[in-house]
């Protein structure tokens, strides 16, 4: 395991619904940094409405890393790098899965660099078990009556399936 380094990290995403995947990520980012501040973006820019308000989203999360300690979980809804600034983040840590991912990733961080060359990006590669896992595949196998074992936490798969009945 890599030694914590000191300072805050920001690992920010819509989570509609929060995947193992993302908790992974989070999980991991917590071994490296020494606070790590879960940043769920209130509305998303570039997907539809979301299926789970802000505030379910941050209790799905907060209840899957409350063993972690050192991982808090706010909605926000303005820049990321200035709510990075906020809470005194020195990195933004993302995810990635696929050529996919990083397109859009890369474009981002420009964007942030531009804005806050102060606050590093930096990416975690999925684990292989998650590499193709995401929340809009999550909320179609739902849609469906898929079984969400192993993708999701288990009461976020409940209360997917009842919220996409409706």
């Amino acid at each position: 395991m890599a030694e914590r380094t000191s300072g805050t990290a920001v690992c920010p995403g819509s989570y509609d619904p929060v995947t193992l995947g993302h908790i992974d990520i989070i999980t991991r980012a917590s071994q490296v940094f020494d606070r790590v501040v879960v940043g769920v973006v209130n509305q998303p820019v570039r997907k539809q409405k979301t299926v789970f308000t802000a505030e379910q989203r941050v209790a799905f999360i907060t209840a899957e890393v409350a063993p972690l300690g050192n991982v808090e979980v706010q909605a926000f809804d303005n820049l990321l790098v200035e709510f990075a600034r906020e809470n005194g983040a020195k990195a933004i840590v993302k995810g990635l899965r696929a050529i996919s991912d990083f397109e859009y990733e890369f474009e981002m961080n420009q964007l942030n660099r531009k804005m806050a060359p102060d606050i590093e990006s930096m990416y975690l590669m999925a684990a292989p078990q998650y590499s193709f896992l995401s929340s809009s595949g999550v909320k179609e196998l739902a849609m469906f009556g898929g079984d969400l074992t192993g993708l999701v936490p288990a009461p976020v798969a409940s209360q997917l399936k009842e919220a996409l009945e409706r």
